[in-house]
């Protein structure tokens, strides 16, 4: 079926693909500009030639960084936070979020937990309190200090309660039929059918487990336990001292403070930036059909 779009409709249209064309341009430019002090000299960084395109292409910054051992430290811990928190995320969210979308005939106090969720994402007890519970449990400066205090992400189980909400309500009614319980009903049906918001909430649980910096400097108290985002910060903030150790003397005219955050800033970020188009096809899918409410 043809559509036809009136002169209004098709200038709205024009200054919608316009006004975001130039949002995602203006998204993109400071990571390209990162990109190319990055691979420029020190002396083009330092006098600020560089734009958007390298100015003395070199590969110095980087051969730098990949020698620093606290970088490849602070990237081991990411990793290890994102391979234990992101399947404890994602467990969670399903496990609570799997009840929650029944109505109160089936479940009595559903109304009462969403409550006791949503009252915890928008009011917190503070950070002292935090800390305190961290400190006393005997987690801090440990793994588990970034992992447990956001293991249940609420933002992502309302998304996953009101995907599960939409799904049809015979194929669970047709499931019980056939002698399928709670279990069965949610691995062996929910699951498979809710794989785009699926995705979209574990894109959501990685990138803020990627992303988070602040608690690992609150929790952490050797900087060799930070995540990389802790250190990428004390980075951009502090100078980097072993640029003028007798060791990097020689390497003083090709990199300098400059140069070396923009590479590791733009190695931080890299894993995300190609995890993302694979996940973007069900992105707005999932996310769409998660917030909405029947």
């Amino acid at each position: 079926m043809l559509e036809h779009y009136t002169m209004g409709r098709r200038a709205f249209l024009a200054c919608n693909y316009f006004f975001l064309a130039c949002l995602a341009i203006l998204c993109i430019l400071p990571i390209i500009h990162v990109l190319a002090i990055s691979f420029s000299s020190s002396n083009a960084a330092q006098a600020g030639y560089v734009k958007l395109w390298p100015v003395e292409a070199t590969l110095a910054s980087y051969k730098y960084v990949l020698q620093k051992k606290a970088f490849f430290d602070s990237l081991l811990v990411t990793l290890q936070r994102v391979g234990i928190g992101l399947p404890v995320n994602m467990l969670l969210t399903v496990l609570i979020a799997y009840p929650l979308s029944k109505d109160t005939r089936r479940f009595g106090l559903r109304t009462i937990y969403v409550w006791i969720f949503v009252i915890t994402m928008l009011f917190s007890g503070g950070l002292i309190p935090l800390y305190m519970i961290i400190k006393y449990t005997g987690i801090m400066d440990s793994i588990w200090a970034l992992v447990l205090p956001g293991a249940v992400p609420i933002f992502n189980v309302i998304l996953m309660l009101n995907f599960f909400r939409n799904l049809p309500k015979a194929l669970e009614e047709a499931a019980f039929i056939d002698g399928a319980g709670h279990w069965t009903t949610l691995w062996r049906i929910f699951i498979p059918l809710s794989l785009p918001s699926l995705a979209t909430v574990t894109l959501f649980a990685a990138v803020n487990h990627w992303n988070s910096w602040f608690d690992g400097l609150i929790f952490m108290n050797s900087p060799t336990h930070y995540p990389l985002q802790s250190y990428l910060q004390t980075v951009v903030i502090n100078r980097d001292l072993s640029l003028v150790s007798s060791g990097d003397i020689s390497s003083l005219g090709e990199i300098n403070e400059r140069t070396s955050k923009a590479a590791q800033i733009f190695l931080g970020a890299l894993p995300i930036l190609l995890v993302y188009p694979l996940l973007q096809r069900f992105f707005m899918k999932g996310i769409v059909l998660g917030s909405v409410k029947e």
